[in-house]
């Protein structure tokens, strides 16, 4: 998974979307086919695999719209208002010397 966040240009350092967005990706399509009533789902008697896949596909597609949208007015928002960087002098010094005036660490 290393590389392909390095190849994309990911910072994903929990891989936090690996885990829970991938998970919650293929969960959602799988309860499409464990609704089944053959598998022991509740669905109806007349109840198609294919159309509750694609009904949970149409599910995921949303709510990956809806997310990134929704993440992009909160980037939007947040770097106009406070931006996102500290200077670079900063980083390279270490924020906690120099937004909190403490090492964490000793030398």
């Amino acid at each position: 998974m290393t590389g392909r966040k390095k190849l994309l240009g990911a910072d994903d350092a929990l891989d936090m979307f690996g885990v829970h967005g991938l998970g919650g990706i293929v969960g959602a399509l799988l309860t499409g086919v464990f609704t089944a009533p053959m598998l022991g789902g509740t669905g109806d008697a007349d109840f198609s695999i294919g159309h509750q896949l694609a009904i949970q596909a149409l599910d995921v597609v949303v709510t990956l719209v809806w997310s990134g949208v929704v993440s992009l007015l909160a980037y939007l928002f947040v770097e106009a208002l406070i931006g996102l960087r500290v200077e670079q002098d900063q980083e390279r010094v270490g924020l906690d010397t120099t937004t909190h005036g403490e090492t964490a660490y000793e030398s």
